[in-house]
This record gives C-alpha cells, structure tokens and sequence, in this order.
C-alpha cells in the first residue's frame, strides 16, 4: 500500500489540497494517505509548543513512503512545511512537488505561483557527516530546525561530494496540478516519485 504524506500550507491551500487529494484515482485498496489534519488539531497543535508540533509531524510521517509537496503561492516559505521535507529525507521517503497555484480555492480563484519548495532545501558536506540547509533571507544557512548529521546511507540519492548546497530540487520531480492533468497523472507521479527513492 503507496502510503504518502501530503505537504502545504494549511490556511491558503487546504481547499486546493483536498480537491488534489480526493481526484487521487488509484484503486481504493492500494490507497492511503496520510498529512490531512483536522484544522481544529492543526491549529491546536500550533499553539502548544514547538516540540509537541515536530512531534505530531513526524506521527503523520511514519508509515508512509512518498511525501508529496503541494505548492502554492508561499508554500515555500513555510517552516512546518521545510520540517515535513526535512523529516522527509530523513525517513527516505521520495519526494516530489506539486503546483497547485492553477487549482480554484472555494471561492473559485486561483493563485500566483511560488516557488518550489524542494529547491528552498538542500543537503551539503563537512568532515562531520551531511547536513541540511535552507534558503533564508536571500542566503543558504544551515537548517535550524534539525541540526544532526545526516547518515550517507539514509541518503536515497547522491550525497553531496563536498560543502556547496545541493538542492533537493535535483534529485527529485515537480509538476503541474492543472496543466499536466492531475486529476489523471498523480498517482503516477507518487509512484515515479517512490521509485527514485527505492521505495
């Protein structure tokens, strides 16, 4: 069963999420997913503190193979998002994004696409093991919300061969919600995405 947990900023894009999440049309039975939180516990989890939402992140991560990154208009920029990606590579989960921009929210309007997310976060190399960065204020700094080295061989792709960022971006897929007829293709796309990942 393709497990996959999906990534997006809740507020401007959780209408726009469920319409991806609801036209994903493999059969029923190999079905799951995971990352579709009641609002009331999102928010009330955001108000608690910032070890209790990594906490409750990392449980909507576990036993899912694929994280999908639903990009909006400022999805990007998010910090729980960058800590689903983070946690992410460190779970080997494969990774792709998604625009959504093209997709209407309730009120029938759609939004300007952003960037994405997967090249706003990079892994690089020191003589103490692999680490992860982030894009911030106009520079690549180290990720701040995991600091640890991260173990070659959890890597499903390439490890960075010395201490120029690369971006998750390289090793992993993006697409168009609307242009490339999602409502057909995303669940080929997980399935591309798990792939990469030997998952």
């Amino acid at each position: 069963m393709r497990r996959t947990f999906f990534s997006f900023h809740y507020l401007p894009d959780v209408w726009r999420a469920w319409n991806v999440r609801n036209s994903w049309v493999v059969k029923p039975e190999d079905q799951a997913d995971s990352g579709f939180f009641d609002s009331s516990v999102f928010e009330a989890s955001k108000k608690e503190s910032d070890e209790n939402l990594k906490n409750f992140l990392r449980d909507g991560l576990k036993n899912t193979s694929v994280t999908c990154v639903l990009a909006g208009t400022d999805t990007w920029s998010r910090r729980w998002v960058r800590y689903e990606i983070a946690r992410s590579v460190i779970k080997g989960n494969g990774l792709l994004t998604v625009y959504i921009h093209g997709v209407k929210n309730k009120d029938g309007v759609t939004a300007v696409k952003g960037a994405d997310p997967l090249a706003q976060m990079g892994v690089y190399r020191t003589e103490k093991g692999i680490y992860l960065a982030e894009w911030k204020g106009g520079n690549w700094i180290k990720y701040s919300d995991y600091t640890l080295a991260i173990p070659e061989s959890d890597l499903w792709f390439t490890a960075p061969g010395d201490n120029k960022i690369v971006q998750l971006s390289n090793h992993c897929m993006s697409y168009d919600f609307t242009t490339q007829n999602g409502r057909q293709n995303i669940g080929g796309w997980i399935e591309t995405a798990a792939g990469l990942a030997g998952r």
